[in-house]
């Protein structure tokens, strides 16, 4: 009843005053400026690859007014209808992103095989409102019921994953190298390999500086994208009126389909390169987290789409009085009294676009560790006040060697465009069909919206990714490649933590083994506060039985800790510390909450926050009876007196045992996941733990 109460309080409140209404009004267009920076960056720079990754041959007038008008209608209905109306709507509290959209369905349904959807039943984060009460669809009954379908949806939430992560590598690489092309124009002496090497160098450069965090040079972000936004449509109005005033008429559909009729196959070929306007697009979703829905409708419908349309407007109306210069198609229209000052700020866009795609790979891989799918790497957090803006060092070095190699070896434009565009249209497609579920089983929205949604998206990006997917040769591989390794590092470790945590639940100690344990006369009691870590929680590891019968000890405050990550961005602060209170004398259970967007480590000393959670805990919790205050007194006395006599963290270094008895695929994954295992970073580091307060407890697991 409470609930209800705050419920009709909340609503029966007084509207904000036009001051305040005022306030969130600078507020929201504030952000919308900044998102020109952080967000469209990807997005708005496509102008400077899009006419050199298509293969023309002596294109045409017509040729060239059915090519604006398949980007115009591309830029429209995927940009934005499906972005920037629809899919923006389905964030998780508040994140975007293919993997949002996956733990969207599996929070609020029961269709998800992460770990951490053991503990939803625990934690209040996930109440039945938020799951839901209605009658569950027929499609989400055949989810629960058909693991098959559950390793599906996973399967496409990984792979989307991967392929946003090859964007990381493609995007700076591409953009530098588009920007850098500019020297050739004004200097016919330089050769494309100094554009190359040149290129390589200002990406190194990039790379290098990323450990000092972008807010140290975010505040020129949005200036320059803002330029860039500004100054290309400008330029986009003067070739229109310079060179061909008719080409919005070009925007009737009729020439698209005049196109395909007389082009044919050459025709569907050509998508494999228009699908480029889009690039980017997906950011305005995965970067739902920075900002807010309308700052980034605002931010698109009022500035970037219009600078779009108009500068895609004006390289077409050139290149139709000028047929054969499509190969340089952005910096041969540009006028020659503004030429420098476009390619400065070209170039700066382009590294601009470079960084928003790098700092979205390293949120990425935050994320994917957080849920346990990825080995832990080293995460920094570079700013004090945006929890979002993290480094990863061996990440970034990995993504710097790519991209370097990416230019070096495979300098053509249209080999990495080709890579480029298979990235783009596999990832509309993919949050297309997570989006249609969405529509299905949580919005549910009425059928013929959903199949007229589905058939338009699905059909359009079926045609592009079948585009696409005929480059595979020329380049299209490079992110096939990149996607597999990733998603055989994220099944391997994911699959290696599932068999143990299945192992850990199978030969867990229950609390009454522990009694008997203890009530072992060689088993002593000694002074401190051990936190014993365990992945499970309903139960103890078995790894507590391997210690005790090894040691002939435990200590007098033992806190079974677990870290869990919830399938939700935050954790509330209250909630982020759960204590429960054992029937044993002086042994606790602590389960330590995250949601995958929460910082990993404490604010203030880990140990202390535990404690006062604990000593709050045991003052609160007294059950029906009166509370004994000299009991209360003497428990947190004995307390106090441990936490003097020193602190230890004591975890598992656990292997797989793999016998002649084990097959041939876990010999393969679970050999796979100790190698990454023996050579990834400690979950306690996270949490600030001192190196000589640590102990290993060694323990084979049988496969």
């Amino acid at each position: 009843m409470s609930d209800g109460v705050v419920l009709n309080l909340h609503f029966a409140a007084t509207p904000p005053s036009s001051q305040g209404k005022e306030k969130e009004i600078r507020e929201t267009l504030l952000l919308a400026y900044r998102t020109l920076g952080v967000v469209f960056g990807g997005l708005v720079t496509s102008p400077l690859y899009v006419y050199p990754s298509m293969p023309l041959n002596s294109p045409t007038e017509d040729d060239y007014l059915g090519i604006y008008s398949i980007m115009f209608w591309t830029l429209t209905l995927i940009a934005l209808v499906k972005y920037a109306t629809i899919a923006i709507h389905a964030d998780d509290h508040g994140e975007g992103g293919t993997f949002a959209l996956y733990s969207l369905l599996c929070r609020r349904l029961n269709i998800g095989i992460l770990p951490s959807n053991q503990v939803y039943s625990n934690s209040s984060t996930y109440s039945r409102i938020e799951r839901g009460v209605e009658a569950q669809s027929w499609l989400a009954k055949l989810f629960e019921r058909s693991i098959v379908a559950r390793r599906v949806l996973l399967f496409l939430a990984m792979l989307g994953t991967c392929m946003i992560i090859g964007d990381g590598i493609l995007t700076p690489a591409i953009s530098v190298l588009s920007a850098m092309d500019g020297l050739r124009a004004p200097f016919p002496s330089v050769s494309k390999s100094l554009v190359e090497a040149l290129s390589a160098i200002v990406l190194v450069v990039l790379f290098l500086l990323q450990k000092f965090g972008t807010s140290r040079v975010s505040f020129l972000f949005s200036p320059i994208m803002g330029a860039w936004t500004f100054c290309t449509p400008l330029v986009g109005i003067y070739s229109i009126i310079h060179h061909y005033p008719s080409i919005f008429k070009a925007i009737s559909p009729h020439y698209i389909f005049h196109f395909f009729w007389r082009n044919g196959k050459a025709g569907w070929l050509l998508l494999g390169g228009t699908v480029l306007c889009i690039t980017g697009s997906e950011a305005m979703f995965a970067d739902l987290g920075h900002f807010n829905q309308r700052s980034i409708q605002i931010a698109f419908l009022f500035t970037i789409y219009p600078s779009l349309v108009l500068t895609y407007a004006g390289q077409t109306a050139y290149l139709i009085k000028n047929p054969n210069d499509h190969d340089d198609g952005f910096y041969k229209f540009i006028p020659t009294s503004v030429y420098w000052p476009i390619f400065i700020i070209s170039t700066s866009a382009a590294v601009v676009a470079s960084q928003s795609l790098i700092s979205a790979t390293f949120s990425i891989i935050k994320q994917s560790v957080v849920l346990d799918y990825f080995p832990r790497v080293k995460v920094v957090h570079t700013s004090h006040s945006k929890e979002g803006e993290v480094y990863s060092p061996e990440v970034n070095y990995i993504l710097m060697v790519l991209c370097v190699a990416v230019i070096l070896i495979f300098g053509d434009g249209k080999d990495i465009g080709n890579a480029f565009g298979v990235v783009v249209s596999l990832v509309m497609l993919i949050t297309t069909i997570l989006l249609t579920l969405v529509m299905i089983m949580i919005w549910r929205t009425p059928v013929v919206l959903v199949t007229l949604y589905f058939v338009v998206f699905f059909i359009m990006e079926g045609v592009y990714v079948s585009a696409v997917f005929t480059k595979f040769s020329e380049g299209g591989w490079i992110p096939f490649a990149i996607s597999f390794v990733l998603a055989f590092i994220m099944f391997g470790w994911f699959y290696g933590r599932q068999r143990k945590i299945e192992y850990e639940i199978t030969q867990k100690i229950s609390f009454h083994r522990l009694e008997e344990l203890l009530a072992d006369p060689s088993v002593q009691r000694v002074p401190g506060i051990c936190f014993f870590y365990t992945n499970i929680q309903d139960g103890l590891t078995p790894i507590l039985g391997h210690y005790i019968k090894n040691m002939k000890s435990l200590h007098k405050v033992t806190i079974f800790t677990t870290l869990r990550y919830l399938l939700v961005p935050k954790v509330d602060p209250h909630e982020r510390i759960v204590i429960k209170k054992s029937n044993l004398e002086g042994v606790y259970g602590c389960v330590i909450q995250y949601g995958y967007a929460d910082a990993l480590h404490f604010e203030d000393d880990f140990v202390s926050q535990v404690i006062g959670s604990l000593i709050l805990h045991i003052k609160n919790c007294s059950g029906n009876a009166e509370p004994d205050s000299q009991e209360i007194e003497q428990e947190v006395s004995s307390l106090e007196e441990a936490r003097c006599a020193g602190v230890v963290h004591v975890r598992g270094k656990t292997r797989f045992y793999i016998g002649l008895n084990c097959g041939w695929f876990d010999k393969i994954m679970l050999g796979f996941y100790e190698f990454m295992h023996s050579n990834c970073r400690s979950g306690l580091p996270a949490l600030r733990v001192p190196l000589q307060q640590r102990i290993e407890v060694g323990m084979l697991y049988e496969a």
